[in-house]
Formats: C-alpha cells, structure tokens, sequence
C-alpha cells in the first residue's frame, strides 16, 4: 500500500534534486581545462612524485623510468615515525584500502599527503569531471539511490566525489559567491536523539552535544585532556575521539579500533567500556533497534523511508547506522525541499551539508536563512522522532568572487598542484619560444 504524503514528499525531493542539477556548480575555467587535458594531468601527476615523496622517501622508479609505490619503503617509514597498529590483512600485508588509509590519516595527519598522493595516481588517472560549456560541473544526484536514501552522484564526474583538493575548482562567477553550510557533529546528536529516553531520563549524549563539542567534551570526561583544552590547543586528542566515538557508535570491535587509531587493544577496550558506560541509554536502544530489525525484516525512518533486512543481508554494523544515516537523509531531504520554497539557490547536497549560491552582496542573509531552515528541518525530524525541542547546530563557510572554496584538508594539495600547473606552463611556452 502506497502512503501518499510519503510518495508526494518523495517526490517533491525529486524535483528539487532535479533543480539542483540544472544549477549546477561554479568551476574555475581557467585552470579545470589544464587539469581535464590527459597529457598535461600525467605530467603534473608524474612531477607531484619527488616533490611530495621527499617526505616520505616510498616511491622509486620501475624499469621503464615510472613511479612506483614500494611497500619495503612504506614499512620503514612507519617504524621511523613510530605508526603502530596498522591494519593487516588474513594474509598478514598492510591493509591499503583508500578508506583504511583515511582513517590512518585521522590519527596520523602526516600521512594526509601521500594519501592523496597515492589516491591520485591509483584512481585519477584522468580528471573527468562532468563540466558543460557554462563552466558548471552538473551530474545526475540519483536521489534515494543507497540504502539509506541518500543521494549517490557518479564519483568521477562529481566535484565532492574524487579528491578534498579538488573542491578548490569551486569559484563564484563574477559579482557572485557561494557557501556551504554544514550540520556539526549530525551523527552524534541524531544518535542522542534517537535513543534520548529510551530507559530512564537522563541523556549524556545529549548534554555533550549542547556542551559545543561532543568530541572534546567526552575527551575530558575521560580524562584524556584537562578541562579548559579547546579544540585549537589539543586537536589531535579531539580527532581521535572524534574518530573512536563515531566508530564505536556502530559497534566497531576493539581490534578495529586500535588498528585505526594506532593504539593498544587493551586501550581501544577502554575506550569502548568508557563508552558503554557514558552512553548507556543509547546503547540499550541500538541492540534493541538491531533485534527488532532482523526479527521484523524492516527498518522504518520517522518521514517513511523504508529498508528490509532480509532482502537486502545486512549485517548488524549496517542496522546500527542505518536509522542515523537514514535520519540525516530525512532531515537534509526537508531542507532541500525548504530551501527550494524559499526560493534559495541551493547547489548540491552533501552528505550532511548543502552548497547554495547568491548575488555576493545577498549571500549573508541566504546563508543565515538557510542556516536557521536546517536548524527547522532537524526540529521537524527530531520531533517526529522523539519528545523534546532537540535541534542540530550548523556552521558556515562563504567563498566570494574571485576567491576558491577550500578544504582544509586539501588546502596543501591543491597549492601543489597550482605550483606544478604553472611550472608546466611556464615549460611550454618556453618550448613554443
């Protein structure tokens, strides 16, 4: 039996994911050509070699000349620099998987850049990003396509997709600005909420998230930092709870864990026992989610997305983090659909954020009205949900003309592969000459 006001809403989705799409994302078109031309990629690709490796000193050249990674090198730089708890395969190599390498980044942010490095001459070996003749990258968003009916964009061809430095090809045409607007801690606050009064009043969850800081605030709970430490003077104890937090929501085992944040077992064991004990309640609701999940074959969000069990083999990490990826779809969806009412030019959705564009002289007042349509977004969920006038927090970022939109994390990367773009120009008219 189809629920109309579900289908209708669905719909609604649809055509505002439709309208996104037309709009489109501002490109820088002075350098995306450069980048698209296959030939010049491999030489920036090739050059990006000695200047990153001479940090790492991983890489060596093959018999034809090329650049190789060399797993012998890699082990030595971990034992210089002191990396333990690598995850390791059945077979006892390295587990090297792209997301196995991030997380390794979290806990060790020097690897971030030989990340990037190997994920560039892995998987981009062309830069195919999908820009029309306006200088807009536009692909299909396939609305409701995962599981937890969140958008799924072709990866290569989407900007948000390949690589965190690339996103600095966003720029605002002339006289124009863009910005994007994120929820802060989402998974965390849509894990208290969904739990709060599951077995007793009383949410810890919910009174780390109101501190500012989820992270942090669990972090001197704990004891791992003092009570006055902020995010700027210990950000490496934050992400690293941030990271296990997160983990352990989802019911990482404490092998994994260590793995991922480089620490003993004894003391990933600690960490999940510190939060069993913290974030009892949730807990209760979590193993209770996952055995109504399987004995129903359904799982079922407040605003009607539905996913079975059955057909689809999840397994019990897949229960426990569908209803709060699920959740976060439900109230990113109402925001598009809000934004889109209001008549704000919203671009894309990004996981637990969007990027919306406007005259620069207006995007102030579009960014403080879009910020306040997540905060009602998120109290239209979280009430459908549960008892409460719970609502998530956001943060933003605004990029005018002429300015780029950066990652941080990417920020190195991208001033990289500038550097060796110009140095190629600079080559080839040389030539010319």
């Amino acid at each position: 039996m189809i629920d109309v006001g579900v289908a209708l809403h669905h719909g609604e989705f649809a055509a505002v994911s439709a309208l996104m799409e037309h709009h489109g994302i501002p490109i820088d078109m002075q350098n995306f050509p450069h980048l698209a031309d296959k030939d010049i990629w491999r030489a920036v690709r090739d050059a990006m070699v000695p200047a990153i490796d001479a940090r790492y000193h991983v890489y060596v050249r093959d018999s034809a000349g090329n650049w190789t990674f060399n797993m012998e090198r890699f082990l030595a730089y971990l034992e210089r620099e002191g990396i333990t708890g690598w995850p390791r395969l059945e077979s006892g190599k390295l587990d090297m998987e792209q997301e196995t390498f991030k997380d390794m980044c979290k806990v060790y942010p020097q690897l971030e850049e030989l990340r990037q490095l190997r994920h560039a001459r892995n998987k981009m070996r062309t830069v195919e990003l999908a820009v029309g003749a306006d200088g807009r990258n536009r692909t299909v968003l396939w609305p409701f396509k995962a599981k937890t009916s969140r958008t799924q964009p072709e990866a290569s061809k989407w900007i948000f997709s390949p690589a965190v430095w690339l996103r600095s090809l966003i720029k605002p045409e002339p006289g124009m600005a863009v910005a994007y607007i994120d929820y802060s801690s989402m998974e965390f606050m849509i894990a208290a909420v969904l739990s709060d009064g599951h077995c007793g009043p009383g949410n810890t969850m919910l009174d780390m998230y109101l501190s500012g800081d989820p992270y942090l605030a669990f972090a001197k709970r704990v004891g791992a930092v003092p009570s006055w430490a902020t995010k700027t003077s210990h950000p490496d104890v934050r992400d690293k709870y941030k990271v296990m937090l997160l983990a352990t929501q989802y019911g990482m085992a404490a092998e994994t864990l260590a793995g991922r944040l480089g620490v003993s077992t004894f003391e990933a064991h600690e960490m999940l026992n510190q939060h069993r004990e913290l974030f009892a309640q949730y807990w209760v609701w979590s193993d209770d989610w996952v055995q109504h999940a399987l004995q129903s074959s359904t799982m079922r969000t407040a605003f009607g997305w539905t996913c079975r069990t059955g057909i689809l083999e999840l397994n019990e990490r897949s229960i426990r983090n569908w209803p709060i990826q699920a959740t976060g779809a439900d109230i990113l969806r109402i925001a598009c659909i809000l934004a889109a009412r209001h008549r704000i030019k919203i671009l894309a959705p990004v996981h637990d954020a969007v990027l919306i564009e406007a005259p620069a002289e207006r995007i102030e007042a579009d960014v403080a009205r879009m910020r306040e349509i997540m905060r009602r977004a998120s109290r239209v969920v979280f009430n459908a949900t549960a008892d409460g006038p719970h609502e998530l927090r956001t943060d933003a970022t605004i990029v005018r003309y002429p300015e780029h939109y950066s990652d941080k994390r990417g920020a190195a990367m991208w001033d990289r592969v500038l550097e060796l773009l110009t140095e190629h120009r600079q080559s080839a008219v040389e030539l010319r000459a």
